[in-house]
């Protein structure tokens, strides 16, 4: 199974990483994708992409870090994805759950971002939170070839619009909860296909780990309980989303 959204990179894991890994793939995991988040650590992403076999990097400038970056990161991301063959601009989108962030400079960067991922015609994974119906707004206007809406949290009308756009959603730890009855339902509902298996680790904890940190290894249990949810084989689930994710971000295929 592919873990479509690992933070590899982060501190969380310097004191066992090598560990993690190797449990990871023991236990079945066989893609781990790690997005950046800001162009300071796109050298520790790309590092740990080629340091662990069946790791693939992804570049881009997460909402939530703009306020940090400067225009001309912009150019600075252009040159790494076009030197350094990413199978996605990633993590980008819009975040409008903080109260004190730049909603206009958000969308400045998001929408520079969509434009790169259409010249060098990359997939995007996406980070949308309190801010679904402006990120389908600006993917109407910036047409890219589709990717990953990470971390679905809309309705069954919003998952159809993405869908429609040519991405997959991504389910994962927040699906775990009982409580969780709306994600729940539509990781249930929505096609098998348009589904890929996320971590977001170290966020996002499965409910199994009381908000421990989260790891790529956790990503086989979030599969069973998919798999519980929609009254289908383990097998099944790592089959359709695997080959969902290689739809997503077809640089896996290569």
């Amino acid at each position: 199974m592919i873990d479509t959204h690992c933070h590899l990179d982060a501190a969380e894991f310097d004191i066992d990483r090598d560990q993690i890994v190797a449990l990871a793939f023991a236990r079945g995991v066989s893609r781990i994708i790690i997005p950046s988040v800001a162009v300071d650590n796109f050298p520790q992403v790309k590092n740990k992409a080629l340091n662990y076999p069946s790791c693939h990097a992804a570049y881009g400038i997460h909402p939530l870090y703009v306020t940090q970056a400067s225009d001309k990161d912009i150019t600075t991301l252009a040159d790494w994805l076009r030197n350094e063959a990413p199978v996605a601009v990633g993590e980008i989108g819009l975040d409008f759950y903080i109260k004190d962030t730049d909603p206009e400079r958000q969308i400045f960067f998001f929408t520079e971002q969509l434009k790169l991922a259409r010249q060098f015609d990359l997939p995007v994974i996406l980070h949308v939170r309190r801010a679904i119906d402006e990120v389908l707004k600006y993917l109407r206007r910036y047409t890219v070839r589709g990717g990953i809406a990470h971390a679905f949290n809309g309705s069954k009308q919003q998952a159809d619009e993405f869908i429609k756009l040519g991405f997959k959603l991504g389910f994962g730890g927040a699906m775990t909860y009982s409580g969780s009855t709306r994600i729940r339902a539509l990781a249930a509902s929505i096609p098998l296909e348009n589904i890929v298996l996320e971590t977001d680790a170290p966020d996002i904890p499965p409910e199994w780990l009381n908000r421990g940190r989260n790891s790529p290894a956790e990503l086989p249990r979030i599969a069973q309980v998919l798999a519980d949810l929609r009254g289908v084989s383990l097998e099944e689930v790592t089959r359709v989303t695997s080959e969902a994710a290689r739809q997503a971000l077809p640089g896996l295929s290569g």
